[in-house]
């Protein structure tokens, strides 16, 4: 076989419907639309949704929940994952978004106490939880929080 014997298989490539070019087409003057009503007429049809008048089912169900537009989303970085660092290295934001541990996207670092640590370390993170400062300090570290 050669590039200039490379072809389609038989039926995968179809013509485009050209509608409106005479009655020998089979789809010329009322180009496949029938004859009269909403969606003879040009711009007719209807919105995605519409159920023919009847309330749409997002208008029929109740609203449920809340939002709070003010709530913050903190990364989480746990314990475990500290470990891959020397020991009494001064870590804040910028070294764990540098070291892949965070993205910065967010509104702040939290430091949760998933895992052990044997090393100390000194961070500085926006929240942590009880027992992830605990852990730290057991290490001889400490967790100084950002306000």
């Amino acid at each position: 076989m050669k590039i200039h014997e490379l072809a389609p298989k038989p039926g995968a490539k179809k013509e485009r419907k050209r509608v409106g070019r005479g009655p020998g087409s089979g789809h010329g003057k009322t180009c496949g639309r029938g004859q009269k009503g909403q969606n003879a007429r040009s711009g007719g049809g209807t919105v995605r949704g519409f159920e023919g008048g009847q309330t749409p089912i997002h208008r029929r169900l109740p609203k449920r929940g809340f939002k709070n537009p003010f709530r913050k989303e903190y990364e989480i970085i746990n314990v475990k994952d500290l470990e891959r660092f020397e020991p009494n290295s001064h870590l804040g934001p910028e070294e764990l978004i540098s070291a892949g541990l965070a993205k910065g996207k967010k509104d702040g670092i939290k430091l949760l106490g998933d895992g052990e640590i044997n090393k100390p370390l000194f961070i500085k993170v926006h929240k942590a939880s009880k027992s992830a400062i605990e852990k730290i300090a057991a290490a001889g570290g400490r967790v100084e929080l950002i306000q």
